[in-house]
């Protein structure tokens, strides 16, 4: 790779620590590529990690392969996770998806462990913890120095940025920002199968999700007995704010959370009932304009939702693995010249997320019309007759 310094190769600092930026920086360290990976956790155990990914072969299970991490995705994966049901908000169930014994495609696993696989193919000294970015400044030489929010900073020739929707590398290379879509609400369940016998058998092993009104209900299953309830719903971006459910007290969180759901099904609002008291988290969904692109720069990427943040329609995770791995693969293709690297990866990269960030706009507009459980249990079987 070319440098400003013949003796020495590329300083690389991928920012983030997500499941992007340890693809990244795992498939770089296979190939003999130094990379650091500069993640604002305090630590690899420094808070929960969410719920759990289905994992697709074209992209989430292609980047472990690429990996060299089948064999562990296989003996920590979920197949019988694969369940859905659809329901209406009359509690009628549209589609139900069982996969057969050994014969589902798109496996669950729960995103800690995939986090723990990932990082097993970095070297610990390549992760540095703790560092929250603060800002980014260009060098008069070139590259840029990093700016943390402890006062340190490093500096770097490469720099990408995997550092998610609220991406701080990403204003390098365009203005593309964010739009709001709806507010998200999550409840857990702990321990349902001693706690919540009877929720825990309605929700099964996998997912379910009821839509309908311009809401979305879901549940799903993870790995450690864990059920997590969601709540989606089209509203302002100031919704979750006005609502100040941090400080209210938690009869009166469910009571409200009841009259978004008046009038359906008493067995799929029993869903609220059972959460966990104080668990309720609040956040904005939002994703980039489909199509963002940018002028390439020889020295400046991003990968995952930096890049092209979508709906959460389960592509996000699977796009960002992928870019990970075919970006490093881009830089082992061009060891000589990362501006070549980087504009092959971005010129695949730009059209893939292209047609997936449309994709998933079309399902999660379904998944919030008024007649969104009709609308989804049309699509699935129509993909499900062509599989």
């Amino acid at each position: 790779m070319n440098t400003t310094d013949a003796k020495r190769a590329p300083r690389i600092a991928v920012v983030g620590g997500g499941l992007g930026g340890l693809a990244l920086a795992g498939m770089l360290h296979r190939q003999g590529i130094a990379a650091t990976v500069y993640e604002r956790d305090a630590g690899r155990a420094a808070r929960t990690q969410g719920g759990t990914l289905d994992l697709h072969p074209e992209s989430g299970q292609r980047a472990l392969d690429e990996l060299g991490l089948t064999e562990a995705f296989r003996a920590d994966a979920r197949p019988e996770g694969e369940e859905l049901r659809i329901l209406d908000p009359a509690g009628r169930t549209l589609v139900h998806r069982v996969p057969e014994p050994g014969g589902g495609s798109r496996p669950e696993i729960d995103r800690g462990v995939l986090r723990e696989l990932l990082l097993s193919r970095v070297p610990d000294e390549a992760v540095s913890w703790g560092r929250r970015l603060t800002g980014v400044e260009e060098l008069p030489d070139g590259g840029h120095r990093l700016e943390f929010a402890d006062g340190g900073h490093a500096d770097c020739d490469i720099l990408v940025g995997a550092d998610g929707a609220r991406s701080r590398v990403r204003p390098l290379l365009t203005d593309a920002r964010p739009v709001h879509l709806s507010a998200y609400l999550q409840l857990v369940i702990t321990d349902a199968d001693r706690r919540r016998p009877r929720i825990a058998e309605f929700v099964g092993p996998g997912s379910l999700m009821a839509l309908g009104d311009n809401l979305n209900l879901g549940a799903q299953r993870s790995g450690d007995g864990t059920i997590r309830v969601s709540v989606t719903t089209r509203v302002d971006a100031d919704w979750v704010d006005r609502q100040g459910f941090g400080d209210a007290e938690w009869g009166d969180v469910v009571a409200r959370l009841h009259e978004l759901f008046a009038g359906w099904d008493t067995g799929l609002t029993s869903l609220i009932d059972a959460c966990d008291p104080g668990s309720l988290v609040g956040r904005n969904l939002e994703a980039l304009p489909v199509g963002t692109r940018w002028p390439s720069r020889p020295d400046v990427t991003l990968l995952g939702d930096a890049a092209h943040l979508m709906p959460p329609v389960g592509e996000g995770a699977n796009q960002a693995m992928l870019d990970g791995v075919l970006l490093a693969r881009a830089f082992a293709q061009h060891r000589d010249d990362p501006a070549a690297a980087i504009a092959a990866y971005e010129t695949e990269m730009f059209d893939r997320a292209a047609v997936i960030g449309a994709k998933s706009a079309r399902i999660e507009s379904m998944g919030l019309a008024p007649d969104a459980a009709e609308r989804l249990a049309s699509y699935f079987n129509r993909m499900t007759a062509a599989s």
